[in-house]
């Protein structure tokens, strides 16, 4: 994974009173007995293996680190997230990260953490809190840019279509931030073809077998669709099971566009039943560390911090395979 992270984060000091308290108040956290961080992670769940991935490596990552470890798995509802950055609050750790669910609805359980002065880092996915003192970063992709990337490669492979090019859409989790910005980057860019028409689009919560499940639905409402749109690699894997089933070919009768680039969805790429893969890495641990250590230490970061990524072809996905990590 290539990293920003160094060129995003400032070197000035906050002033002190501001600061998450970590330091002599032996009732604040038990990162403050042995100098060690402890960090409150709450995670959306395992929907995915892009998921799998990322909690591997925030696990493995905080080991890494020397910093200790409280890891929830919110199993994809937010009632859950609340009630784990609650306990946390509650424990005093030095710090809190989670993937927020959805982007709504946060504003109360982060205005409890300020209160407690426990710095919050967003990974992964936004809030669409107006108050951005409410969390110190955010760290991760930018989903509009790949939908927007998915929508240019589709705009250009159709350049030599002589008919419609029906586009069915597997949304991500209602509501959540890489659902909502891969679905209108893509609509961004396909605007460039009056021919590109987006004839279904339901939500398949991120997983395999909803994807193949909403899939099997959609090819039988719409049998002129011949181009799909995963927002990630596991909708699109089980969504390929749903076309092998109806007696279609993937990649050839439907053209398929998916996002992560996980070890599945490049292997089905690698072997031409996906078409073009966008990357979003899920090997954010590292970086969540590094930024845990700068905001508990009193240092001051950059509000909006990217990851950078790339995009696969059928060849660029053979070459990277055999090194692929997750």
């Amino acid at each position: 994974m290539i990293r920003r992270v160094s060129a995003a984060i400032a070197a000035g000091l906050l002033v002190a009173a501001g600061l998450a308290g970590c330091g002599g108040d032996s009732g604040s956290g038990s990162g403050n007995d042995d100098g060690k961080i402890t960090m409150g992670f709450a995670q959306v769940g395992a929907e995915s293996g892009w998921r799998t991935a990322n909690t591997k490596s925030i696990q493995e990552s905080a080991k890494a680190a020397g910093i200790e470890l409280k890891f929830s798995d919110a199993q994809q509802k937010q009632e859950n997230q609340i009630k784990a950055i609650r306990s946390y609050i509650a424990q005093k750790v030095d710090v809190i990260a989670f993937s927020p669910v959805i982007e709504s609805g946060w504003d109360q359980v982060l205005k409890e953490a300020k209160d407690a002065e426990i710095p919050v880092i967003l990974t992964d996915r936004a809030v669409d809190s107006k108050d951005t003192s409410l969390y110190e970063t955010f760290i991760g992709s930018d989903f509009v840019l790949e939908g927007k990337k998915a929508g240019e490669w589709l705009v250009e492979d159709s350049k030599a279509a002589k008919g419609p090019v029906n586009v069915i859409q597997l949304e991500g989790t209602t509501g959540a931030a890489p659902a909502n910005d891969r679905k209108s980057g893509f609509a961004d860019a396909i605007k460039a073809d009056p021919k590109i028409k987006v004839v279904a689009s339901q939500d398949g919560d991120f997983t395999r077998a909803k994807g193949k499940e909403v899939m099997e639905a959609l090819l039988k409402a719409h049998p002129e669709a011949n181009v799909l749109y995963a927002h990630n690699d596991d909708m699109g894997l089980g969504a390929i099971e749903a076309i092998e089933a109806a007696g279609k070919k993937p990649g050839v009768d439907i053209k398929i566009v998916t996002v992560d680039a996980v070890k599945d969805g490049m292997t089905a790429l690698s072997e031409g039943k996906i078409n073009f893969i966008v990357e979003c890495s899920p090997l954010l641990g590292p970086q969540l560390m590094d930024l845990a250590k700068q905001v508990v230490d009193g240092k001051k970061v950059e509000k909006r911090i990217l990851t950078e990524e790339t995009t696969f072809t059928q060849e660029q996905a053979k070459a990277a395979l055999p090194d692929r990590k997750y």
